[in-house]
C-alpha cells in the first residue's frame, strides 16, 4: 500500500521535530496517538511533544496545505483540544503557515507554527521556526574556496545570505 503524501508529510515532521526536539523545548516527540479529553472525547493528533521532564506535553498537528495558508478555524479547532486535554501548548507544521485570522488566534492561545517544505524527506527538508532554520540534504557538497548561501521566500525575496 502506497503511503498518501500527507502521511509521508506527518511521519517527517514527527521525525524532524523529534530530531530538533531541543530547540522546540521540547525532550522527545511522539507520532500519531489519542489523548483523552475532559470532554469526555478522544482526540487523534499527529503528534505529541513532551517537555525534558515529561510532565508536560504540546499537541502537533501537520497541515500540508499546498495551497493556501492554514485558516483559523483549524488554529481554533487545535486550541480548543489543547484546552481539552491539558495540554501545556500546540505546534502546527504546514509548508504555507497561516492565514491572518489564524495568526490572531495562535498568537492568543499559544500556538506555534513550524514551516516545513510540503515534499520534505527524512534527509531532504528546510524545517524554519521562528528565526531558525533547519536545512537537510543529501546530496553531498563540494566546497573548494567558499560557499553562498541565499534563503528566497515564497515571493522571491532574498531573506538571509550568508558566505562560508
Amino acid at each position: 500500500m502506497t503511503e498518501k503524501k500527507w502521511e509521508s508529510y506527518e511521519d517527517v515532521a514527527t521525525y524532524l521535530l523529534d530530531v530538533f526536539a531541543k530547540n522546540f523545548g521540547l525532550g522527545r516527540v511522539e507520532g500519531k496517538q489519542l489523548v483523552p479529553g475532559a470532554s469526555g472525547t478522544q482526540w487523534e493528533i499527529d503528534a505529541k511533544g513532551y517537555s525534558e521532564d515529561g510532565s508536560t506535553f504540546v499537541i502537533v498537528e501537520c497541515k500540508r496545505y499546498t495551497k493556501s495558508k492554514v485558516p483559523q478555524e483549524v488554529v481554533a479547532g487545535l486550541a480548543f483540544r489543547i484546552s481539552d486535554t491539558g495540554a501545556n501548548g500546540g505546534i502546527i507544521v504546514t509548508p504555507l503557515g497561516f492565514q491572518e485570522g489564524a495568526k490572531k488566534v495562535a498568537a492568543h492561545t499559544g500556538i506555534h507554527t513550524v514551516c516545513l517544505t510540503q515534499d520534505s524527506t527524512r534527509t531532504d527538508y528546510v524545517l524554519q521556526f521562528l528565526n531558525k532554520f533547519c536545512v537537510g540534504l543529501s546530496e553531498t557538497v563540494h566546497i573548494e574556496e567558499h560557499l553562498t548561501i541565499t534563503l528566497i521566500d515564497r515571493d522571491g525575496n532574498a531573506i538571509e545570505l550568508r558566505e562560508v
